[in-house]
């Protein structure tokens, strides 16, 4: 025993290491009784050793004991070491053979003996090693010599310094002992320090107090009770502490760096748990030590393997239970290995010419048609350090990047011949990423980005050299050996559940000193028994509470006690009388506990792995497709049953069945009905054979978790409570090996036109379903009966496999030559065969190749479900992980995204190990730098989410102050840093915060708005949002649709406007949303209106013409309003957005309308009781109308608004497959709303693939005509506003609506006299009046004349009425009126009224007077300045009411073909109809007839459309039965009438079209003029 040095500072030190002083001080306890026990114990077997050979069961071996300085010869003990052995992550374990170990005698004769039992070295590890018993000696430790030597072998990598934690002087030599001289020097032995180790520093220090021993012989006396429960929960509660603490890697990190040791022991830090990574020294050093392998064979340098130890000399026999708990190695598993040794290929493999390159974030590339046009020309502005000025260029979109540099370099350089332009890189300004030389201009999305929202191009000129190059891989990265393990174990992690090496390692210790007292005992068996049961119990607790059967029968053999009491164990006491039948027993039970914990290690996690002897050989080997036998195993039990099951439930029975693909293969069936039993544990035992190698343990996921989507995939070992079931395969006398079958050598291929006309029909129905998941078993039966006339159809590829009746064996060969020989399919479509339907891995490895010409632009657009089809592979090395690890290696891009959502699946429980490994693997790639730099994120990430929740759970009036004060803390980190990227992209580089900007939402999640310093001198600062208690992946997937959504119409040449934002989930609960300048939410907007704003037409268009007041400028507004508006429109339907209000509906000045939010999707509306509070299909309300009608009529732009709608919506339905193959892929994601079938059913049917074109227009012209006309969405609006004015400042009604900014006394000057001069009619945006009011203001030569509307007046006197009482403002003329409220006769009259209100108003009090309102309302606006006091002529634009009354006109817009003996005409608009006699608005409708046709037969008719001369109809009209040679005889009469009711219908119009002039073999869409009788074609 050591003596302990100080004054209790290692209570402390272990504290600090997650252990408490009660658990070391019931360790200390036990370990004095195990002193006492191995005295006694000693001194029997020597006065025995001459009459008794038979070698007693247990012995323990010490260095420092009498026990070793005995001949060899007389030690044939069995002999269960227990060592501490280096931890380095890099090297691997390989059991030797046994020639191997044979004892090195010239190594241990140079030994150099030293009273210090351990050097100090590299930091080490700690394991638990019980060895065989072997023929021969055991020897001692190799000196320091051996160790150098034993160094030089080993070539490990390069690892932060290790300093010992405990430097102690050494050690006295034991009372007894034999001299010094005589014992050699044990030592670490995975210490590979080539300097020699100075002598008198330990590194690990004695826990326990040395004792005198005694002298003599008499037996030992135990040192009280021990309560091995108290033991047990000390061990389970360690281990929960075991956990990953980010802050304690980098105070360690930071240690390294100071040249501390890993922790500083000078800070009282009691009882803080630490990060068990490998730098951090073992908790508890067991009492013995001892060097293995000092001479290794296959130690060569240059190849990193693991050493550890094992005995060198030989022992006197073998027991077959000997196992060794080493540090967990990549060769242990042998699917992680071959996962390793893809990784070392796979980084050596990277052909890298200029490793600088590595470190660049690329601009990201997607080519289309309009970005690439040489007419669409950009104006770009350089900058450069060398220039003063900035440079300016008109190019077009289609001019590379190197020829922009290259015209600038003409600039800077006066010879340009020894001028290299790939050595010149251009960056946008504000962002860290650079154009790609070869590409063209326009294909950047930087540069799509500022032409699609008017934003000046700023690009600046760098070298290459000059880049910044932190995140570049160096050659030592890719030639560095890979540390996948050492990876996996730094990573955040939930609660780690698996027991460590170091708790284990206590229990046995505990178990070996009571079976040591159980074989010594002469009497009083009974009670050792109760002893080593309840030491049983401890470990098999920590082995996640498994009780196998083994361990059952060996503790049957002891006899009755209190903690086990059950009618098989063994009553008769004298057996045990005999110390040969305790050691039958106890060797019988050890090997039982060995055998459990090896089958823990390959169950769990476990940081230690078992020392097997030997994989499994066989001579034999036997195909799979041969093996004839059934599927047979035992169910034996189940473990870990949870109390509540024993006390509610009689009988248990278990259900098995067998799938493929998630289909049933085999009937389910079930075991016998068990009562559930009470040995150690409560468990059920079946013991039953199920269907007809090895022992299993499966976790079981709780019935509330079921998921048939994915949930197979892995066992539940993580949650602490899980059932464990245990079942037993039986062992074969040979291996047997499975092969894929080679494809058939022929298939063959037909014409799909060969098929029959009805075949054809059938086929493509099933064809148009898109997806797998709705085809019938007869649609199964049908494709697969007509495969191979399906080539043709590329896309039907997942349809027809999935049609496939069987995937045994001898059926594969069929299925793999239809694989290789169809035809290549698109990236989209391939994305169908990664769906857990498809676990065959042939199929898998050609879908991975099939989408292997994604552009990196496109993978980025798929990376989530990618990431989640990992789930699907069979094992970690499949072609899928190979193609997303070497793309994620050759861009930086590609990097960030996949590191994000690899470390979003680690909160997946049931796939978090594998999205580990592949993490690490992606750690392993990645580089030095960018390993630093995710680790900087992290570390930003985790600043933020405390400082949210803490602002959350704050009171309202603490949350500003803990604001700031987090804000402190967010500070220090970039102070420590210096700069950072955020999780949102790689581009956006920061190296500050600034406080002033930032604050926080007042809303339920109370998210924060936070302002970040640009490290781009030349950027703006970067604003974002971060949420903590909302699950941004849902939001990240709705965006991540209707991105894909806008390039696919921008790549059909339509560009919807949409505004794409960045979101990004960096953990479950919490993200980052990027925050998008100048736009506010429309509830803002129409609360300047009154808190009624949502039932009124004109605060949108009111708010564009504030912030647009030039006529071009509100024009282009308008426009960008119209297609982002019918984008919106398609993308909400198709998805299911709902809970739409007025809050997440937001609008860019620039015109631009976007959603936010997206916390409720795929129909899953909000409920108020059982009513929907989304009524309509999607949000489209009067106001946004009025925007595009400018006014309240509908005019022709609402045509074109229909039109886009209906286009966008076609081009999306073409790829419906697409959207429902990613959709597909997320199903087991764990997004709440998107779990099942229904969920994608919801697409599905919105999309209506079964449709024609003809009819999908009109369907959703009807859907856009209930948005319209549902009052539902603008009450949700009404109560919505209601709801937040509680929220609302009063600050955010005083601001006028029509004014852009606010005006004061001091800035415009002092107002002396207001005259309302008169009244002017207007008619746009509506028909009505407007008041010319003069202004005179002291000191200015000349009045000014403002233009304001009698609504504007009110809303002046509203705002007021807010900030002062009633009894200092003048009275407002009354609203309501009796009559017409826009006659002249009303306007003249409250002429008078407010010329009396606003002479009042400038004479009242100054408060009210001088009030920044006022002035605000009196100063000229740009609607003022031009017009100049002239009053606005009436835009021809609307044309409504232009045209003269009487005049029969107007057009038709008609979509006219001829198709299978039908002639289709669909009636889309009508434009500029003639007004009624009487001024009103008609209610139009089309009437058409074919001619001849003297019965009237033919006749058909739309809808009536209310009150519009611009109605919208889209309905198709079909004549069935005409042959094509009737058609040149046929004229078609259309007229357009106005319905009357009671009276005639009057005629608006009527046009005569001779088919015969149409060329009908194409569609005809066009405009068609209307007339008395004229048949024109515009």
């Amino acid at each position: 025993m050591s003596s302990t040095q100080g004054n209790g500072e290692h209570w402390k030190s272990l504290e600090s290491v997650g252990i408490s002083r009660k658990e070391l001080a019931m360790a200390e306890a036990l370990q004095m009784e195990y002193d006492a026990l191995s005295r006694l114990r000693h001194d029997k077997e020597e006065s025995r050793a001459k009459q008794n050979t038979d070698p007693s069961l247990i012995s323990w071996d010490e260095p420092v004991l009498d026990f070793y300085s005995k001949p060899a010869g007389r030690r044939k003990d069995l002999k269960l070491l227990r060592g501490l052995s280096g931890s380095d992550p890099t090297l691997n374990y390989n059991s030797l053979s046994p020639q191997e170990g044979q004892p090195n005698h010239s190594t241990s004769q140079g030994s150099q003996p030293g009273p210090d039992p351990w050097p100090k070295g590299s930091l080490a590890g700690d394991y638990l090693y019980i060895f065989d018993g072997s023929e021969g000696e055991l020897s001692l430790s190799p000196g320091p010599g051996d160790i150098d030597d034993f160094s030089k072998k080993l070539s490990p990598p390069p690892l932060p310094p290790r300093v010992s934690i405990w430097d102690t002087p050494p050690l006295p030599p034991r009372k007894g002992s034999p001299s010094s001289s005589k014992i050699s020097q044990p030592n670490d032995i995975n210490t590979f320090s080539s300097v020699e180790q100075p002598p008198g520093k330990s590194l690990g220090h004695r826990i326990l107090e040395e004792e005198e021993e005694t002298g003599s012989g008499g037996p030992g006396r135990l040192l009280g009770s021990v309560d091995y429960d108290g033991i047990n929960d000390a061990i389970t509660r360690l281990n929960l502490k075991s956990t990953y603490d980010a802050e304690m890697l980098r105070d360690t990190t930071r240690g390294w760096k100071e040249g501390r040791g890993p922790l500083d022991f000078g800070k009282d830090t009691p009882g803080k748990p630490v990060a068990r990574s490998k730098t951090m020294p073992p908790q508890v050093p067991p009492r013995t030590y001892a060097s293995r392998y000092a001479n290794r064979k296959n130690a060569t340098p240059g190849k990193n393997r693991r050493i550890s130890a094992t005995p060198v000399g030989s022992r006197p026999h073998a027991v077959a239970n000997g196992h060794e708990l080493f540090e967990v190695s990549e060769e242990r598993d042998e699917e992680v290995a071959a996962f390793c040794h893809m990784l070392d290929i796979l980084r050596s493999g990277s052909d890298i010419q200029d490793y600088s390159l590595t470190g660049f974030v690329w601009s990201a590339v997607t080519p289309s048609p309009e970005h690439l046009g040489d007419e669409v020309n950009l104006k770009v502005t350089v900058l450069c350090d060398s220039l003063r000025e900035p440079l300016t260029f008109t190019c077009n979109c289609s001019s590379t990047v190197d020829l922009l540099i290259y015209q600038t370099l003409c600039y800077t350089h006066d010879e340009l011949r020894d001028v290299n332009v790939g050595d010149f890189v251009l960056k946008p300004c504000g962002l860290e990423e650079f154009l790609q030389n070869k590409h063209a201009l326009g294909s950047h999305e930087y540069i799509q980005y500022c032409r699609k929202f008017d934003i000046d191009i700023r690009l600046q000129l760098m070298e290459q050299k000059a880049v910044r190059s932190d995140l570049a891989r160096t050659v030592n990265d890719d030639q560095s050996p890979s540390t996948l393990n050492y990876l996996v174990h730094l990573q955040e992690r939930p609660v780690k559940q698996t027991i460590s090496r170091q708790a284990l390692s206590l229990l046995f210790d505990t178990y070996h000193n009571e079976v040591d007292a159980f074989l010594l005992a002469d009497g009083d068996f009974p009670l050792k028994a109760d002893r080593v049961v309840q030491s049983v119990k401890a470990i098999c607790n920590a082995l996640a509470a498994v009780e196998t059967p083994e361990i059952t029968n060996a503790l049957n053999q002891l006899p009755p006690c209190p903690s086990r009491m059950q009618p098989k164990i063994q009553k008769d006491p004298t057996v045990l009388a005999v110390r040969e039948n305790r050691e039958k027993v106890v060797e019988a039970l050890t090997a039982a506990i060995l055998d459990l914990v090896e089958l823990y290690c390959n169950t769990f996690n476990a940081d230690f792995q078992t020392a097997v002897h030997g994989s499994r050989k066989h001579d034999l080997v036997q195909e799979a497709c041969h093996f004839s036998g059934p599927l047979a195993f035992t169910v034996y039990a189940t473990h870990r049953i949870p109390i509540i099951w024993a006390t509610s439930y009689e009988d248990f029975y278990l259900s098995c069945s067998l799938s493929h693909g998630g289909k049933e293969l085999c009937r389910p069936l079930q075991t016998r009905r068990a009562h559930f039993s009470k040995y150690l544990f409560h468990l059920i035992i079946w013991d039953q054979q199920v269907l007809t190698c090895g022992r299993k343990l499966l976790g079981l996921w709780p019935a509330t978790q079921e998921n048939p989507s994915g949930r197979w995939s892995a066992p539940n070992f993580h949650q602490p409570d899980s059932v464990i079931l245990q079942i037993d395969f039986p062992t074969s006398a040979f291996d047997i090996k499975f092969t894929s079958p080679a494809g058939d050598k022929f298939s063959p291929r037909y014409e799909f036109g060969s098929l029959r006309e009805e075949d054809q029909r059938v086929l493509k129905n099933i064809m148009q379903k898109e997806s797998l998941y709705w085809l019938t078993d007869a649609d199964k039966k049908r494709l697969w009966e007509k495969r191979y006339y399906c080539h043709s159809e590329v896309s039907s590829l997942p349809l027809v496999l999935a049609s496939a009746p069987s995937w045994e064996w001898a059926c594969l060969p069929d299925i793999y030559v239809l694989l290789k020989q169809w035809t290549h399919m698109n990236h989209q479509d391939a994305l169908g065969l990664l769906h857990a339907t498809f676990p065959d891995q042939e199929v898998r490895r050609m879908a991975v190749q099939w989408i292997g010409s994604l552009s990196d632009a496109e993978l980025l657009d798929y990376l989530p479900q990618l990431v989640q089809a990992l789930k699907y592979e069979c094992y970690l090395d499949s072609p899928l992980v190979r193609f997303l690890l070497k793309r994620a290696v050759s861009d930086l891009r590609v990097t960030h995204y996949f590191f994000w959502l690899l470390k979003d699946g680690l909160k997946d429980s049931q796939f978090s190990m594998r999205y580990q490994y592949l993490l690490a693997a992606l750690l392993c790639c990645c580089g030095k730098g960018l390993r630093e730099e995710f680790n900087r994120q992290c570390w930003l990430v985790n600043t933020l989410a405390k400082l949210a929740q803490q602002v959350r759970e704050a009171a309202p009036s603490a949350r500003q102050g803990i604001l700031r004060t987090g804000l402190e803390e967010v500070s220090q980190f970039f102070t420590l840093n210096g700069s950072c990227r955020l999780p949102l992209s790689p581009s956006l580089l920061v190296k500050g915060i600034v406080p002033r900007d930032c604050s926080y939402f007042n809303s339920n999640a109370v998210p924060l708005k936070l302002s970040f310093q640009n490290v781009d001198p030349l950027g703006e600062n970067i604003r974002v949002i971060f949420k903590c208690g909302d699950d941004l992946r849902q939001d990240m997937l709705t965006l991540q649709m209707i991105r894909i959504m806008s390039k696919i119409w921008v790549q059909e040449g339509l560009d919807m406007r949409m505004v794409i934002f960045r979101c990004f989930s960096t953990g479950r609960g919490r993200g980052m949303v990027e925050m998008i300048p100048n736009s506010e939410t429309l509830r803002k907007i129409q609360v300047e209106h009154g808190v009624t704003g949502s039932f009124k037409d004109r605060p949108l268009a009111d708010w564009l013409q504030k912030h647009n007041p030039g006529e071009d400028e509100y024009e282009k507004a308008v426009e960008n309003f119209i297609y982002s508006c019918a984008g919106c429109c398609v993308a909400t339907y198709v998805l299911g957005i709902c809970d739409r209000h007025n809050d997440n509906i937001m609008l860019k000045t620039t015109g631009h309308m976007f959603h936010i939010d997206f916390g409720r999707f795929l129909g899953h509306a909000q409920m108020f009781g059982n009513i929907k509070r989304d009524r309509a299909p999607f949000v489209f309300t009067s106001d946004m109308a009025y925007v595009i009608n400018g006014g309240d009529k509908p005019s022709s732009r609402f045509h074109d608004f229909v039109d886009l709608c209906c286009q966008a919506y076609n081009l999306i339905r073409k790829h419906t497959h697409l959207f429902l193959n990613l959709l597909g892929l997320m199903l087991s994601c764990g997004i709440p709303e998107l779990s099942d079938l229904e969920d994608l059913k919801y697409v599905y049917d919105a999309l209506r693939p079964q449709d024609t074109e003809a009819n999908a227009t009109t369907y959703f012209t009807r859907l856009i005509e209930s948005s319209l006309g549902s009052v539902a969405t603008k009450l949700n609006f009404f109560i919505h506003n209601l709801a937040q004015m509680k929220f609302t400042g009063s600050d955010d009604r005083l601001t006028l609506s029509f004014a852009p900014r606010t005006h004061t006394l001091k800035s415009s000057g002092r107002i002396s006299d207001v005259f309302l001069c008169r009244h002017e009619k207007i008619f746009h945006p509506n028909k009505g009046y407007i008041y010319i009011v003069k202004v005179m203001r002291e000191n200015a030569h000349e009045a000014t004349y403002i233009q304001r509307t009698f609504e504007e007046f009110q809303e002046l006197h509203n705002k007021l009425r807010l900030l002062f009482p009633s009894s200092l403002l003048p009275s407002f003329p009354s609203r309501f009126v009796i009559g017409r409220s826009r006659g002249e006769a009303v306007a003249e009259r409250r002429k008078e009224e407010l010329n009396g209100y606003i002479w009042h108003l400038i004479h009242a009090v100054e408060e009210v007077a001088e009030c920044d309102l006022v002035y605000t309302f009196f100063h000229p606006l740009p609607r003022d300045e031009k017009a100049a006091g002239t009053s606005l002529a009436p835009k021809s634009s609307d044309g409504t009411w232009a045209r003269p009354v009487g005049k029969v006109g107007g057009e038709v817009k008609l979509s006219i073909s001829y198709k299978n003996n039908k002639l289709f005409i669909m009636v889309m608009h009508i434009r500029g109809l003639q007004l009624l006699q009487d001024g009103n608005d008609p209610d139009p409708y089309v009437k058409i007839y074919l001619l001849p046709d003297p019965q009237k037969t033919t006749k058909k008719k739309t809808k009536v459309a209310r009150k519009t001369c611009n109605p919208t109809y889209n309905e198709m009209l079909v004549y069935d039965g005409i042959p094509k040679g009737d058609l040149q005889q046929r004229e078609l009469q259309l007229s357009v009438l106005s319905e009357q009711g009671f009276w005639e219908n009057v005629l608006l119009g009527e046009v005569h079209i001779r088919l015969r002039e149409l060329d009908l073999a194409q569609e005809k869409t066009g405009w068609f003029a209307l007339g008395s009788r004229s048949h024109e074609t515009l």
